[in-house]
């Protein structure tokens, strides 16, 4: 046997002995927070209705980058009929609809992650009220994310009772009506939208 591992036996011989009794036997639980906040019906209504307004949200960007190309376009076919100043004019107009494109780009996107945080804060503290009467019942002294250890005891992840009890004790809130529907794990952010990617047009020397 190398020196070593003789010296890592001893030091956790040591600290066995060093550790409390309760140390000793305290019972840790797991939990996946992500799952068990996204996974209830709460959760799932509250995705749906982030699509949603994410949706309506793109399609008015889509229509308004849509309709900036179209004029591009155009300007670029009259490139040889109107005068430098004329195209100049048009083309100094199109760059401040483009800014004004990319600013609603910004705030529709805040306007996404406000909107996340509304409907998520309430799941997530009735989620955790939930946790926290599991591990009374359970007996555990400490519950960990799952996220945050780089193993687990299935038997030890309680993420589905979670799930079971909350969904069980009815709507965290009753604004949203979209209806439910089943499938895995959610990201925990809302998808960004589409930048917008015109190509500005260039004024003739």
């Amino acid at each position: 046997m190398s020196v070593l591992p003789r010296v890592l036996s001893v030091v956790l011989a040591l600290l066995a002995v060093a550790l409390p009794a309760s140390a000793q036997t305290m019972r840790v639980g797991v939990v996946d927070t992500q799952r068990a906040v996204m996974e209830t019906e709460d959760g799932l209504r509250m995705q749906a209705t982030l699509k949603k307004l994410f949706d309506s949200r793109q399609r008015e960007l889509d229509k308004k980058q849509e309709d900036l190309q179209k004029e591009k376009d155009d300007l670029d076919k009259q490139r040889d009929v109107l005068s430098k100043v004329a195209f100049a004019k048009r083309a100094d107009k199109w760059q401040r609809e483009m800014v004004q494109l990319q600013t609603v780009f910004v705030e529709y996107n805040k306007e996404l992650q406000k909107k996340q945080g509304e409907l998520t804060q309430p799941i997530f503290q009735k989620a955790m009220n939930i946790i926290r009467r599991v591990a009374t019942q359970e007996g555990f002294d400490l519950v960990v994310d799952k996220q945050a250890v780089p193993y687990s005891r299935s038997d030890l992840d309680v993420t589905d009772r979670v799930i079971t009890l909350y969904n069980q004790g009815g709507p965290a809130e009753d604004t949203t009506k979209a209806p439910v529907k089943s499938g895995g794990a959610a990201a925990s952010a809302p998808k960004p939208l589409t930048p917008p990617t015109l190509t500005p047009p260039s004024v003739p020397k």
